[in-house]
């Protein structure tokens, strides 16, 4: 009887016992196939280069007895596995719940493969490894908008100000870079600080930030609230009105609100945004829509402080509709699939960032399969 194929795909660089374990737990279901991320491919997700090269990745993982074969994925980007895949014809594609992406869903469904979600389970006595984990010695946390993005843009605060919300969190995952998380502000702090924000002011530690990554002379000027939710602890309302920098920033440090949004929030992977990207091509910005758009953040804002799920969701929601009124390139045919495939099951829901992919943020009181929770920066 021939034994069922069994793919996965990933980046294997610090090969750890995590990644044996998931191999072993992989193979389980058949004779596994690995294929393994180029140096190309992972430079351009992560904008680092790797401690192993590609052919020292694929010595070591063919080397590991789980394995049946692997090679290097011929693609790029996020899908870089597609070719392989259809060449290969696995009966199923085994992933980490932080591997799981509606795309990847959709590719299954496509190519009659079934999806498998790994439970995650280590070795017995040997702790629970993950890469990410692994890399903790970089503390600086990543930046989620909550509500409110463009307000820190004085081409559409001039119309109408408002606030916008933000979370800084802990950098529990290695987020994507072009995914609306911060990633390159992040970057900006990690040049200059390297390990963790440095005590002192934290507003003043922001405006360092903010003028590392747009030094005079910058064709485009990034908003504050990147460098702000990254550097500024726990969850904060920054006021915009028609300036780069806010007017005043209120900060909530109450415990229970912040349990009450790391309980109720979930993100859902999807694809960076492509290099091509330009939300900008295409807008239609007047005192209309900021209005709308500050309106939705404030009713956002009192959601949260009354830890009311169900007012924050219909906020949330309003508030990203907000934003495609007026920067309608944020949704691309691929996140309006994934927005489709959640939005009539969930109470709210919004894209990180300027959108064109990243991740799906979605408001919820209770679990949504394969999503990664957050947690927030406190101190």
């Amino acid at each position: 009887m021939n034994r069922k194929k069994v793919f996965v795909s990933g980046c294997y660089d610090m090969l750890h016992s995590g990644h044996v374990a998931f191999f072993k737990e992989a193979s389980t279901y058949g004779d596994l196939y690995v294929g393994i991320g180029s140096d190309a491919t992972i430079r351009e997700l992560k904008d680092r280069k790797t401690i192993n090269t590609e052919q020292e990745r694929l010595y070591m993982v063919k080397a590991i007895r789980y394995v049946t074969d692997a090679f290097i994925n011929s693609g790029s980007g996020i899908m870089d596995f597609e070719e392989d895949v259809k060449r290969l014809k696995p009966d199923i594609f085994f992933v980490n719940s932080d591997g799981y992406t509606p795309g990847k869903k959709r590719f299954c469904e496509e190519n009659g493969i079934e999806l498998v979600v790994s439970t995650r389970i280590p070795e017995a006595g040997l702790p629970t490894r993950s890469t990410t984990a692994l890399r903790q010695e970089c503390k600086i946390p990543y930046r989620i908008d909550l509500a409110g993005g463009w307000l820190d843009q004085p081409y559409v605060s001039k119309h109408h100000g408002g606030p916008v919300l933000t979370i800084s969190i802990e950098p529990d995952y290695d987020f994507n870079n072009r995914g609306g998380m911060s990633t390159s502000s992040r970057k900006a702090a990690i040049e200059m600080w390297h390990v963790d924000i440095p005590q002192g002011d934290r507003e003043t530690l922001a405006k360092m930030v903010f003028r590392y990554e747009n030094p005079p002379g910058s064709p485009y000027i990034s908003g504050s609230q990147d460098a702000i939710g990254i550097v500024m602890p726990c969850l904060n309302r920054l006021n915009y009105d028609g300036g780069y920098w806010p007017e005043n920033i209120e900060t909530v440090k109450d415990n229970d609100v912040l349990d009450f949004i790391e309980k109720n929030l979930w993100l859902v992977p999807l694809a960076p945004r492509d290099n091509s990207y330009d939300v900008l091509a295409d807008t239609h910005i007047d005192k209309t829509g900021a209005k709308a758009l500050a309106d939705a953040a404030d009713e956002c804002w009192k959601a949260l402080i009354a830890k009311d799920v169900t007012a924050w969701g219909k906020a949330c929601t309003a508030s990203f509709e907000a934003q495609i009124a007026m920067f309608p390139n944020m949704v691309s045919p691929h996140v309006q699939k994934a927005i489709d495939e959640y939005k009539d099951c969930v109470k709210g829901y919004k894209i990180t960032g300027a959108g064109g992919g990243g991740y799906l943020v979605i408001i919820n009181d209770t679990p949504i399969k394969n999503a990664i929770q957050i947690r927030i920066r406190r101190n």
